[in-house]
């Protein structure tokens, strides 16, 4: 097993659809604004987070999280806010947790698992994206959950950078992959709960 590099990640999106939108390139800049890069790594793609579902746990509303039985009223929609240079972001205050979401889409090969981790430039703002897999023959947008461990707010920036996926190759298929044993997230579209 190994990882995949930029070269392999291209070559795996013009023939296979892996990833979708696909950005060729790593994106710094979008309308002469600065961003938190996004697109294609070395060694990575850098997802950007959506801006059509961004949810916060909040203790006013749920009474506990049952991930048997998950209350959706536990999750509060926060409101999309402006900052000066015209990027619109979510506050997420101290200790607290959120669900988002991929804009991308993937489309995983039998043969290939990957791994979602946090960017740097957000856990030097006490910012922790929980390491999610992405397994063999799964499909969809991505839900990541995310913890503020700062003693202040964080924003996190809509349409910008958010997590990195890091693709592995096996050199043999796997026996059973996750569309095989019909996995409850498959072809998830948007912000899915917790599911048994």
């Amino acid at each position: 097993m190994s990882i995949k590099s930029d070269v392999w990640i291209k070559r795996m999106c013009r023939e296979q659809g892996l990833i979708e939108p696909f950005e060729e390139r790593l994106v710094r800049s979008v309308d002469d604004r600065k961003i938190i890069s996004c697109g294609l790594s070395s060694y990575g793609y850098d997802c950007r987070l959506a801006r059509d579902e961004f949810k916060v746990f909040s203790p006013v509303t749920g009474t506990e999280i049952d991930p048997k039985n998950f209350d959706p009223n536990s999750l509060l929609a926060v409101p999309l806010r402006k900052a000066a240079d015209r990027s619109d972001y979510w506050l997420l205050p101290p200790h607290s947790y959120a669900l988002g979401v991929t804009i991308e889409r993937f489309n995983m090969p039998r043969r290939v698992t990957a791994l979602a981790i946090g960017k740097s430039t957000y856990a030097r703002c006490g910012l922790i994206a929980n390491t999610t897999p992405l397994e063999a023959n799964w499909r969809g947008r991505l839900v990541v959950e995310l913890y503020n461990a700062a003693n202040l707010p964080v924003r996190l920036y809509a349409e910008e950078g958010f997590i990195q996926i890091l693709f592995f190759e096996s050199d043999e298929d796997c026996e059973t992959s996750y569309s095989d044993r019909g996995g409850k997230y498959q072809d998830q579209s948007g912000l899915t709960l917790a599911k048994v």
